[in-house]
């Protein structure tokens, strides 16, 4: 059986890079690097979001396949708070040793999820019995492993979508408790581009300064929204693992007016600049 080096790597989108290497000119193994990233989440109110993966699988559709094809990819139990992981950050999770050939779903085990807010108050989240028996994730197109090409798969944690806040407006921060729906979105980072840009807002001209905590959100063409995250404290944006296409971006930030740019053009491979200028109406 033919084998390929896996590497896994967290980014707040969790993402896997492939590489790959030859002997002999026949290429038996790669290296797949794994990531994960988020997507949006009020860094205002939250501290951490934190998640405990105990294994990662991925399933080898075409290939030498013998038994099972799913490849345990890592056990090794790692918490990883996803707040940290925002605007393209990554964390190394593993580096093993898997068959080439192509793979097109990835299972991830989740053991635990909790949430820390800045006022102190911690929440445990339930896990979903399908989190714990494997969150299945399918990446378009397949990861290849093996052969001269590296390949990398991003699979999105979506922070907002997946810690759920259940109001209650007799608390101090508005806030009860967290329902966890672990939501991800896989895909082929050497099909994808990223769109970044700096948020700036004030007066005029003369007056701008960089905003933290800008919620970015990505629209596809169909007006469905694709993806969210915050500014850093420089204004900095960055998303990762966009399908190349035409998109929309809008930004909102407290107290500046909502901002949106049409016409967003993202190209395989490429990176795509989009700055915003929100200017306050002078009375």
């Amino acid at each position: 059986m033919k084998t390929t080096k896996i590497v896994f790597t967290f980014l707040a989108v969790l993402s896997l890079t492939l590489f790959s290497c030859s002997d002999e000119n026949v290429a038996t193994t790669g290296k797949l690097n794994v990531q994960i990233t988020d997507a949006p989440f009020p860094f205002d109110t939250v501290e951490e979001a934190n998640v405990t993966i105990t294994k990662i699988e991925g399933r080898l559709k075409e290939g030498d396949i013998e038994g099972s094809p799913f490849i345990t990819l890592t056990e090794e139990e790692a918490q990883i708070n996803l707040v940290e992981l925002n605007n393209g950050l990554t964390e190394t999770l593993a580096n093993t040793t898997v068959p080439v050939g192509k793979y097109d779903l990835f299972r991830i085990y989740i053991k635990e999820a909790s949430v820390l807010l800045t006022d102190g108050t911690s929440y445990e989240m339930t896990i979903p019995s399908g989190a714990q028996s494997g969150l299945k994730v399918f990446v378009k197109p397949n990861i290849t492993v093996g052969g001269d090409a590296p390949g990398q798969v991003l699979l999105d944690f979506d922070i907002s979508r997946s810690f759920v806040p259940q109001s209650n407006p007799n608390a101090p921060n508005g806030i009860s408790g967290f329902n966890f729906k672990p939501v991800i979105k896989a895909c082929n980072v050497d099909t994808t581009g990223t769109l970044r840009g700096v948020v700036t807002g004030g007066y005029g001209a003369d007056m701008m300064e960089p905003l933290f905590g800008a919620e970015v959100s990505v629209y596809n063409a169909e007006g469905m929204i694709e993806t969210t995250t915050f500014t850093d404290e420089n204004g900095n944006y960055m998303v990762l693992g966009l399908d190349p296409g035409t998109y929309s971006a809008t930004v909102v930030a407290d107290g500046y007016p909502s901002e949106t740019a049409d016409d967003v053009v993202i190209t395989t491979g490429g990176e795509t600049v989009q700055d915003f200028e929100l200017v306050i109406a002078a009375e």
